[in-house]
């Protein structure tokens, strides 16, 4: 009998009924959790100001929700051995539902943290399961692409927040920020009820209530250490002290890991050069975008003097670009594997710096515009083939913590890389007034962007070529 060209082609690991529309369950949540990362970047001011608290407690508006982030993420492939795929992400859309329509109607500041944090208990599940499910579900030879979707999420989602909350703002309140997000996280919920089946066999794997405070503990300290850096400065003791004691509680928590026989997090994915390249690869990515997008608005606001609405408007170019690249970046994985893409994707974003960094208050708006449109064509370029080149050497056992793994790295270079930013623009800042020490500040802060860039275009060659699709 003659076997047609997709009867050859090698099947996903676990079949599903309908794999794309389970995926878009689990697209949109992550999307929302992303959107949600950097979108009070913008409002922080307005609340400050309507809340009546100071800018330091309204960066635990971040913080926070950052730090429940990374408290979940490394529980959900524990989940997965205990709980029903399903089950698993309709309760953490729950929560976020919970969580956003809390902080749409509190009208005090403690009310509002707490709305948000439990917003993080939803994208600190949600979003390493797009990534694992996507590798169990999706066959190989498309799943560049459907990983391509998902950096798009992963890419897209902090880079367009600051346009649409900048638009929102000009014509509503900041309640509105998280009102937005319900309608979206109610389909994420009825997607996700119907065509996302079970992906992982239950296996039941023992309960180590030790490992879980061992990483509740570690992960939660260099967040909340890096967070306090930016008011308090990297020397300050209790910053060294929270950041020690972080990284001994973590060195702990990965020493059991390693020894026990069911852990929490199978740290041995670490054996494989190709997970461990692609690993450091996103979170270098991902660290140059989340400080660009803290820097680049607050550039254009403190330095050009445009409005809060305008800023929106002057950072869609570069967002639109970001969602384009981030498509076309899976395919060329499809293609071409992730050799090319990821070196050409961080030489391009440290151009993008460039320009930033040549700029002065008085260059036109378009430089400035062209400068993130750059930027936001090489970040995007290089995260999907990265990510999607670690997780795929991994057999589909250890996806889960693959997926789990890599996502909490991720944050947590988010949150470090964040605040040296906001360190590097307080020290360039110093010793001057006005504008001038904001742009200062703010030009330090990029020539650390730029240090990422370049150390990703560095990192990028040691990816292998290899047929796309194929694992180690």
């Amino acid at each position: 009998m003659e076997i047609t060209q997709s009867q050859a082609l090698p099947k996903a690991r676990v079949i599903v009924a309908h794999p794309a529309l389970a995926m878009v369950g689990l697209m949109i949540g992550s999307f929302v959790g992303m959107f949600s990362e950097t979108s009070l970047n913008i409002a922080l001011a307005t609340i400050t100001s309507a809340l009546g608290v100071t800018a330091g407690a309204a960066q635990w508006l971040i913080t926070g929700y950052m730090l429940v982030i990374g408290i979940f993420m490394p529980l959900s492939s524990l989940l997965t051995k205990w709980a029903t795929t399903k089950k698993i992400v309709l309760v953490a859309l729950g929560a976020f539902i919970v969580g956003a329509v809390i902080a749409a109607t509190s009208t005090s500041f403690p009310v509002l943290l707490v709305g948000r944090m439990i917003q993080g208990i939803g994208t600190g599940l949600v979003l390493p399961l797009m990534f694992s499910v996507a590798m169990q579900i999706v066959a190989p030879h498309k799943l560049g692409t459907v990983m391509g979707l998902a950096a798009l999420v992963i890419m897209f989602a902090p880079a367009i927040a600051p346009t649409l909350t900048g638009l929102l703002l000009a014509k509503a309140s900041w309640h509105a920020i998280f009102w937005v997000l319900v309608p979206f996280l109610v389909v994420a919920f009825g997607f996700v009820a119907l065509y996302l089946d079970n992906v992982y066999q239950q296996t039941k794997t023992p309960i180590d209530w030790l490992s879980i405070a061992e990483s509740t503990v570690g992960f939660a300290a260099i967040v909340l250490g890096a967070s306090m850096a930016s008011d308090s400065g990297w020397l300050s003791g209790k910053v060294l002290g929270t950041l020690a004691i972080g990284l001994i509680v973590l060195a702990a928590y990965a020493h059991r890991q390693l020894h026990l026989e069911m852990p929490i997090l199978n740290l041995h994915v670490f054996s494989s050069g190709r997970f461990t390249t692609g690993t450091v690869l996103v979170m270098l990515d991902f660290g140059l975008i989340l400080s660009a997008m803290y820097l680049f608005p607050m550039y254009l606001q403190r330095v050009v003097g445009l409005p809060i609405a305008m800023t929106g408007l002057a950072m869609l170019p570069g967002g639109i670009v970001n969602a384009v690249v981030s498509g076309v970046a899976g395919r060329l994985y499809d293609n071409y594997g992730a050799k090319w893409p990821a070196r050409i994707g961080f030489f391009i974003a440290a151009l993008g710096v460039l320009v930033l960094l040549s700029s002065t208050g008085s260059s036109p708006l378009w430089y400035l515009i062209l400068g993130h449109v750059v930027l936001m064509i090489g970040a995007p370029l290089a995260m999907s083939p990265a990510q999607t080149y670690g997780l795929n050497s991994l057999p589909g056992r250890l996806s889960a913590d693959g997926s789990a793994i890599l996502n909490t790295l991720q944050q947590i270079i988010g949150a470090l890389a964040t605040a040296i930013a906001t360190s590097l623009l307080a020290s360039g800042m110093a010793g001057q007034t006005g504008s001038a020490g904001v742009n200062a500040g703010i030009h330090a802060g990029f020539v650390f962007v730029l240090i990422i860039a370049v150390a990703g275009f560095l990192m990028a060659f040691r990816v292998q070529a290899a047929p796309a699709g194929q694992q180690e």
